[in-house]
């Protein structure tokens, strides 16, 4: 996969970092690291220009995104009732919890989704209860194209100046990414097994 990242960025310029940037929100595997660590090289070479590089990868990370929540808003709040009623063992949910969290959007949805497109896992994760709870297109747009914005910088940065030693992106990157995507996986581990319904708390 990694060849085919490379062939994409080299050749298909500003549109194929667009592209990739696009599948990586809607297919978490590939890698925003490499993606936009290997822009920053062509950028330190002089085949590309940082301001573009950036956006066209925030152009492809937002339209991700909106993807995600176009998803949920489609889904719609009213049905999700039903599937915590059913799921909301495994979830870890009632649905009081998402009533709360409805609020919680209702609220400050522009803070949660502008923050957590720093975070793995949940960057792209958040778009779909922003679309469920209806959270407003434009809200939505600006916050996630923001954040977005602001992590392709680091991305594309850190690829410039590291040049062709690229793979040191994952020495800060990678451990950090993995450490956060662990704590996430044993907290929810620790949440199945201790979770009990409200009524029995």
């Amino acid at each position: 996969m990694s060849q085919w990242i490379v062939h994409l960025v080299a050749n298909g310029g500003y549109i194929g970092i667009a592209f990739l940037m696009f599948l990586e929100n809607v297919f978490p595997p590939i890698p925003s690291e490499i993606i936009m660590g290997l822009a920053g090289i062509e950028v330190g070479q002089g085949q590309m220009n940082f301001e573009a590089v950036v956006f066209a990868g925030t152009v492809g990370s937002t339209l991700g995104n909106y993807a995600w929540y176009l998803l949920g808003r489609f889904y719609g709040f009213r049905r999700l009732e039903g599937f915590v009623n059913r799921w909301g063992r495994w979830l870890t949910l009632e649905w009081e919890d998402i009533q709360k969290i409805n609020r919680l959007f209702t609220r400050h949805g522009g803070k949660i989704v502008f923050v957590l497109r720093f975070m793995p896992a949940f960057r792209t994760i958040v778009s779909l209860p922003a679309g469920l709870f209806r959270m407003g297109h434009l809200r939505f747009l600006i916050a996630t194209f923001a954040g977005a914005m602001i992590w392709n910088v680091i991305l594309t940065g850190a690829g410039y100046y590291l040049g062709r030693n690229f793979s040191k992106i994952d020495d800060y990157v990678g451990p950090i990414s993995t450490a956060a995507i662990a704590a996430i996986v044993l907290f929810y581990i620790y949440r199945v097994i201790t979770w009990k319904p409200r009524a029995q708390r």
